[in-house]
């Protein structure tokens, strides 16, 4: 399994509800470097509607804004169907949306 593909199963399992950061993806893929490697398998996300990726946001709970799912309010809008509060700044409260990882 290559990176990209790691990446995806990963994020395949966030529940609905919960986020995740870039470098817990990363972490979860075995590179916790990877950050970006993970925005970028993201960006080219081969199926947006099955590969939920508007659930990762950045370190500090900000959105991402990726093109994936059609931009950062498209991001707020798919959270906020799943209950998940985003602030006006586009900010989620990590400490309460925050999907802990189990490492393998």
């Amino acid at each position: 399994m290559n990176f990209y593909q790691k990446v995806y199963a990963v994020v395949e399992k966030i529940p609905k509800g919960r986020v995740m950061t870039y470098g817990q993806v990363a972490m979860m893929c075995g590179n916790p470097k990877a950050s970006r490697a993970v925005g970028y398998a993201l960006h080219v996300n081969p199926s947006p509607g099955v590969i939920p990726c508007h659930r990762i946001v950045n370190r500090t709970g900000y959105l991402s804004g990726g093109f994936a799912f059609g931009g950062i309010d498209r991001q707020k809008e798919l959270l906020e169907a799943e209950g998940v509060v985003v602030d006006d700044n586009y900010r989620v409260d990590l400490g309460k949306y925050i999907m802990p990882v189990k490492l393998p």
